[in-house]
């Protein structure tokens, strides 16, 4: 007599698409998806820095466009007045190396305003008419 599977289904995968934002603590995620998202784009913010699975960006994101936004640990120490060691910043570096490696748009954002980080986003999408806010 065979029983019944009593393994649970899997739950539905997120929805894939849209533009996913990786990057260290402070390196401007959080602004870079408000601006994007005020210009119409599908956006959000995927917290890869703090998995050790190298590669949750694409397991639970699924971004259609990986942007990763870098900056410096000492960039990132200022922004955000974090009270933390170079190592913590290592070690985020190395939780995003996957993401790195696999991005479609990179920017070092260290010597960036918001507002230059959004233009080249935009530019890089090709999207360079959305550079105004609406």
């Amino acid at each position: 007599m065979k029983l019944p599977d009593s393994t649970p289904p899997s739950p539905e995968p997120p929805p894939s698409g849209g533009i996913g934002v990786v990057g260290p603590c402070a390196a401007g995620k959080t602004t870079l998806v408000e601006g994007l998202r005020a210009r119409g784009l599908p956006a959000r913010q995927i917290a890869q820095e703090h998995s050790y699975v190298a590669d949750m960006w694409r397991r639970i994101g699924r971004p259609e466009v990986l942007v990763f936004l870098d900056a410096s640990f000492e960039a990132c120490t200022r922004r955000k007045r974090l009270d933390w060691l170079p190592r913590e910043y290592e070690e985020q570096q190395r939780r995003l190396a996957h993401a790195r490696v696999h991005c479609h748009v990179f920017v070092a954002t260290d010597a960036l305003t918001p507002e230059d980080v959004l233009r080249r986003v935009l530019d890089s999408l090709g999207e360079p008419d959305r550079a105004t806010a609406p």
